[in-house]
């Protein structure tokens, strides 16, 4: 079984991916429920942290029904990352992970995510200040590399587990991807084949269904995998790749009111943790992939996305319930 840290995790362990304005509370509390193993926040800026910015320091709440959870923190300047580490240190997430794989133009720009594939001694260096700065275990995400002609994960992997980092997630493009095209997870079996690597690899990219997950677990033997926008209006999903692993059979799907309860719960979690007025209005990302290809839902939709009042959003999750409940997903 895997281990990170005093962190013993169950065999193959199903990760839920730091993602930007979707990894929060009341998402992760979701992805809890429905079979997450390790989770982490919304990626959060080590200058954004030392500047005490309020949207950054929110990031950092976690509750005990999400452990073990992770804090990533993301930062071009080792004395930022250094001095965020510290602050991350104090709230006791179970992890602090480094965000070395995001590809937007704006955190790149900065020197950060996956701008220092181009400079891995800035990497060995900026890991090197996060782990001075804390007392728990210090994982990394990141990708292959730049792009096609400078994938740099094996050098990567070596030098980050020489200074101490205790696990390793790659995504499996290139930062020239993006988000785009097939992930190539070859890249990461040499990795975890390397006789050197002994902390666990954990798989990212592409990962949308049991069979696939299946399929990676089988084919390129790591020690986990990590799930990202599939479980985005989909939390169902760690259940029912666990099943299938266990037993090769699937899930029934989630029925339309198991959608119209976990959008009940995410809207009531928002607005518990952000506020009515924020809750509501960062909820409305989400519809869409709670309520996905069904047919004559367009009038509902534009309900949800444009009501301000609780009340009435609930009324309207209540008369969707009355109209749509026997719906049967194919």
């Amino acid at each position: 079984m895997p281990k990170i840290g005093n962190i013993i995790l169950p065999d193959f362990p199903l990760l839920l991916a730091p993602m930007e304005d979707v990894s929060d509370p009341p998402f992760r509390r979701l992805c809890k429920l429905h079979g997450a193993d390790l989770m982490y926040s919304e990626f959060i800026s080590s200058e954004g942290l030392i500047r005490d910015a309020v949207k950054s320091k929110m990031k950092l709440d976690i509750f005990d029904y999400e452990r073990p959870v992770g804090i990533q923190i993301f930062g071009g300047d080792e004395e930022a990352m250094e001095l965020s580490s510290r602050i991350v240190d104090a709230v006791q997430p179970d992890l602090v992970d480094i965000n070395f794989g995001c590809p937007v133009k704006k955190v790149v720009c900065k020197g950060a995510g996956a701008g220092v594939l181009k400079d891995v001694d800035l990497m060995i260096r900026l890991t090197k200040a996060v782990i001075k700065g804390t007392n728990l275990p210090v994982t990394v995400k990141t990708r292959l590399g730049w792009d096609d002609n400078s994938i740099n994960i094996d050098e990567v992997a070596e030098r980050l587990q020489d200074i101490g980092v205790q696990a390793l997630t790659v995504h499996a493009r290139t930062r020239a991807q993006m988000y785009k095209g097939h992930s190539d997870w070859s890249h990461v079996q040499r990795v975890k084949n390397n006789p050197r690597i002994t902390m666990p690899i954990f798989g990212n990219g592409d990962i949308d269904s049991p069979e696939k997950a299946l399929e990676y677990k089988n084919k390129f033997g790591l020690d986990g995998m990590m799930i990202g926008r599939a479980a985005i209006g989909y939390p169902w999903i760690f259940n029912e790749i666990k099943h299938y692993f266990a037993t090769g059979i699937h899930l029934p799907a989630p029925t339309m009111i198991d959608r119209i309860e976990a959008a009940r719960n995410h809207l009531t979690w928002s607005m518990d943790w952000k506020g009515e007025r924020v809750g509501i209005v960062e909820m409305r990302r989400h519809y869409t992939n709670y309520f996905k290809n069904i047919p004559s839902f367009k009038e509902y939709k534009q309900k949800l996305v444009t009501t301000d009042d609780a009340q009435t959003l609930f009324h309207i999750l209540n008369e969707i319930e009355e109209v749509f409940g026997n719906y049967q997903f194919a």
